[in-house]
């Protein structure tokens, strides 16, 4: 079962596309997405909103994420959250190929 979070990074000033762009040129981006079980690491800038950065992070299950949460790089993030002062919005979705009543309505 796959496991997608959305974390909604907002700060002021631009800092939340700081703290992005920090986590990409400090290699804490290519680290995570090496990591057994990652699926995507993926910021992206909402169009209306500048003051916002959606990440869009999938695992292969809960297993993969715990192992994530507790790798040292939990330390590095919260480090950089609390350096760009950011706030955070999270939603949880598992995949549609866990839901096999949904499969008719998805077209491929």
């Amino acid at each position: 079962m796959a496991v997608t979070i959305n974390i909604y990074y907002t700060g002021r000033d631009g800092s939340a596309r700081d703290f992005a762009r920090e986590m990409m040129q400090t290699g804490v981006v290519a680290r995570i997405r090496a990591e057994e079980g990652n699926l995507r690491y993926e910021y992206f800038l909402p169009v209306d909103d500048p003051e916002t950065v959606l990440l869009i992070d999938s695992w292969t299950g809960q297993d993969a994420i715990d192992a994530h949460h507790a790798s040292p790089m939990m330390a590095e993030i919260a480090a950089l959250r609390e350096k760009y002062d950011l706030h955070m919005k999270v939603e949880r979705y598992r995949s549609a190929e866990d839901a096999p009543g949904d499969a008719q309505f998805i077209r491929r």
